[in-house]
């Protein structure tokens, strides 16, 4: 059985979940605490040397880091990758933007917010720009589209909906974006979550 290992409070991890929900996989979850530093501890490590959540233990036995990694392989073959070459090149476009840009601002900003209970006169004032900035080009793209890459909901979808939906934990009020809070609402309603 596919065993995930993970921290419920990490929207990268979360979004494995939502991927294996959606697409009905059986799996079981090993609880990670990352605040604690579980996923440093040595026999963590000697699993999986990246000391990171997610990660994976595949039915044969194979491991796999990295969030966005693991839902394109448990996604594969299915409608969560656009079968047509653009919108797949698409959806990698999205996935490698919003680990690059995305969840360091974004995520980090709610992190150090929300759960190390830093005010915001602590909080670098750079990643409420870069935040504020990844929202409006999600604001921009999808004035004219519902979905991130192709016509339905992709891997790039879940990705980026992990932390937009949490988005106000870091003081980011959706309301300045609406486009995006309608298509976090699609996206929530195609997984089932909310």
């Amino acid at each position: 059985m596919l065993t995930i290992h993970g921290d419920r409070i990490s929207g990268n991890c979360l979004k494995v979940k939502w991927i294996a929900d959606h697409l009905g996989l059986a799996y079981r979850w090993v609880d990670v605490d990352v605040v604690k530093g579980e996923a440093k501890a040595p026999a963590y490590l000697a699993d999986f040397p990246m000391g990171q959540v997610p990660a994976v233990v595949l039915t044969d036995g194979r491991r796999l880091a990295q969030s966005n990694a693991i839902l394109l392989h448990l996604a594969e073959g299915s409608a969560l990758v656009p079968a047509d070459a653009f919108a797949r090149a698409e959806m990698f476009q999205w996935l490698f933007w919003e680990q690059y840009t995305h969840e360091p601002a974004i995520a980090v900003r709610r992190f150090q917010r929300h759960y190390l209970g830093k005010p915001d006169s602590e909080i670098d004032p750079a990643l409420m720009v870069k935040g504020r900035a990844a929202l409006t080009l999600m604001a921009r793209h999808l004035a004219t589209r519902d979905w991130f890459a192709g016509g339905a909901v992709s891997c790039a979808d879940v990705a980026l909906v992990a932390y937009t939906r949490v988005a106000h934990e870091g003081g980011f009020d959706l309301a300045e974006w609406p486009a995006v809070a309608a298509w976090v609402t699609r996206v929530e309603a195609v997984l089932g979550i909310g």
